[in-house]
């Protein structure tokens, strides 16, 4: 069995990736920490084999590294789509993907780390795989520039009062807008969309090159428990 900790601090993402890896029968989720603190905490008390962190908690990769290397934690960093994959190989990790990454690569990823390999996700390599996407193709045709922002906002983590900041707009405006989204695309709730967007390469590449205010993606610090996993707000 793999014994992963997804450590991010966006909540929709830690969920979905979660629910993804958590239906293979060789993965197992250990811990979602949504702070530095908390990563910290569940390496030091949780067994894993494999740590999926994002690369803004790599402030903190001198402790990251003595932890990891003490369990032989294999360290797998979820880039951003600005960041390059040779300076995160260069620090000393095994592996990298970028949040346009799908479910599949997710799971060959954690699987190859765990074998003792390396994995870099090439998203400029996948331009043949997201022509044949034709159900992400189709509902991208359906969505509008705005609504495809909301969308961004959704996955990385912003509740309507944000997503209304970013866009300019109300917060009625914004439940307004995702009721729409849900409908277009054929999902209830933010969690379903996010596994949508994770499932679908057009969609995932879409809306990583959506435009965001980085000042608000900044994790909030604070210790709870190691294995805490928000649970993504309501509509």
């Amino acid at each position: 069995m793999i014994n992963v900790i997804i450590a991010d601090h966006q909540a929709i993402f830690r969920a979905g990736v979660a629910k993804v890896l958590a239906v293979e029968d060789d993965i197992r989720i250990v811990g979602q920490p949504q702070s530095q603190e908390q990563m910290l905490n569940a390496l030091e008390h949780l067994r894993a084999h494999v740590l999926l962190v994002s690369a803004s908690f790599l402030p903190l990769f001198s402790e990251i590294a003595q932890l990891t290397a003490g369990q032989n934690t294999k360290i797998l960093v979820l880039a951003e789509v600005t960041d390059a994959a040779a300076g995160f190989i260069a620090m000393g990790v095994q592996g990298v993907v970028y949040r346009s990454v799908n479910g599949t690569a997710v799971v060959e990823a954690v699987r190859r780390l765990a074998r003792g390999e390396c994995y870099v996700h090439t998203p400029n390599a996948e331009i043949g795989e997201i022509s044949e996407d034709l159900v992400g193709i189709r509902v991208r045709d359906r969505l509008s520039e705005k609504e495809l922002r909301i969308i961004a906002l959704v996955v990385h983590g912003f509740k309507n009062r944000e997503i209304a900041s970013q866009t300019e707009t109300s917060e009625q405006v914004v439940k307004n807008s995702l009721r729409a989204i849900f409908d277009k695309i054929g999902v209830s709730d933010r969690l379903e969309l996010a596994l949508f967007v994770l499932h679908h390469r057009m969609l995932a590449h879409a809306t990583a090159s959506v435009k965001i205010d980085s000042d608000q993606l900044r994790p909030k610090r604070g210790r709870t428990n190691a294995a805490e996993t928000r649970v993504p707000p309501p509509v």
